[in-house]
C-alpha cells in the first residue's frame, strides 16, 4: 500500500484511459425537517449497501438505513442522530471528513478548529485528537479522510501548499502525521472526500465550484500498472455540492461508490445521494 501511494509522487505526466468505467445508477434528493438537518459531508456505506454512517457541518452523526429496489436506492430512514459538538464552541463542530475502518475504527475531520478525532459510532463521542502537520486555510482543512485495507489513516486537505502544485497526502503512523506522497493538482479542482476499495485502490473525489454550480470530478490511482485514471468528469449542475464518498460491494459483489452533497443549509441547494456502479 505504502509503494502505491507513493507513486503517486511520479503520475504527473502519465494520466491513463477512463478505466474502469462508472454506470450512474441514479441520484436520490433527501430531506429532512429538523433544523440540524443538512451540511452533509462524509458517508461510509455498509452492509452491502443497507446502512450508511452519516456526518454533517453541525456535529451530527447519523446511522442510516438504505431501502433499495432491484439494487436502486429509493429511501433512506434515520435510526439514530448524535450530536457530536455537544457542548463544544460552533467552529469546533465542522465535522467534514469521514473514514471508518474494516475493524470499526472511525476518525472524523474538522474544519476552522482544524484537527483529526478518534470517534465512537455507536456513542458518538470524540477520542484521541491529532492537530494537522501542516497549515491550512481556515475553510479549507482536511475534508478527504480514507482507510487502506491495511487499517493506515490518509488525509488530504482541500487546498494545496501556498505556490504548490499539488496536494500533500499524510499518513498516520502512529501518533504521528508523515507525508506519503504529492497528489498532482489537475485544473480548478480540489480534493473534498476520498476512500479506498478492497483492492487497495485510491479513489479521490474532487469538487470545482463555477458561476453555473458544481462540478465533481473522480480520480482513481491504482500500482498496477501505475495510472492515475479520470473516472469521472461533471458538468456544472450536474449534481450539487458532492463532498463525501464511499465504495462499497453489493449482494452480487459488484463494486459500487456512493456520494453524498453537502446543502449548505441553503435553499437553493440540495442534499443528494448519488450512486455508481463500477464496471470492470
Amino acid at each position: 500500500m505504502k509503494t502505491l501511494l507513493a507513486l503517486i509522487c511520479v503520475l504527473a505526466a502519465t494520466t491513463a484511459s477512463a478505466e474502469p468505467r462508472l454506470r450512474f445508477d441514479g441520484a436520490l434528493p433527501w430531506r429532512g425537517s429538523n433544523d440540524w438537518f443538512g451540511g452533509w459531508s462524509g458517508i461510509e456505506v455498509q452492509e452491502s449497501g443497507t446502512r450508511a454512517i452519516i456526518i454533517g457541518d453541525r456535529g451530527h452523526l447519523l446511522s442510516v438505513d438504505m431501502q433499495r429496489q432491484s439494487g436502486a436506492l429509493r429511501g433512506l430512514t434515520i435510526t439514530r442522530s448524535t450530536d457530536i459538538g455537544a457542548g463544544l464552541p460552533k467552529k469546533s463542530t465542522d465535522a467534514e471528513g469521514l473514514a471508518i475502518g474494516a475493524d470499526g475504527t472511525a476518525y472524523v475531520s474538522f474544519e476552522h478548529r482544524h484537527r483529526v478525532s478518534q470517534m465512537d459510532i455507536v456513542q458518538g463521542t470524540l477520542g484521541q485528537q491529532w492537530p494537522l502537520p501542516f497549515p491550512v486555510e481556515d475553510n479549507a482543512g482536511v475534508e478527504a479522510l480514507a482507510i487502506d485495507p491495511d487499517g493506515t489513516l490518509y488525509a488530504v486537505a482541500e487546498a494545496p501548499p501556498k505556490g504548490a502544485a499539488h496536494f500533500p497526502l499524510y499518513a498516520l503512523d502512529g501518533f504521528a502525521w508523515r507525508l506519503t506522497a504529492k497528489i498532482p493538482q489537475r485544473g480548478p479542482f480540489r480534493p473534498v472526500g476520498a476512500d479506498f476499495d478492497d483492492q487497495g485502490r485510491y479513489w479521490l473525489l474532487e469538487r470545482a465550484a463555477t458561476p453555473l454550480g458544481f462540478r465533481s470530478r473522480i480520480r482513481m490511482f491504482t500500482l498496477a500498472p501505475a495510472r492515475e485514471s479520470v473516472l469521472l468528469t461533471t458538468p456544472p449542475s450536474r449534481f450539487d455540492n458532492l463532498e463525501g464518498i464511499s465504495l462499497w460491494r453489493d449482494p452480487a459483489g459488484h463494486l459500487r461508490l456512493t456520494m453524498i452533497s453537502d446543502d449548505n443549509f441553503l435553499r437553493i441547494q440540495r442534499t443528494q445521494l448519488v450512486e455508481y456502479t463500477v464496471e470492470e
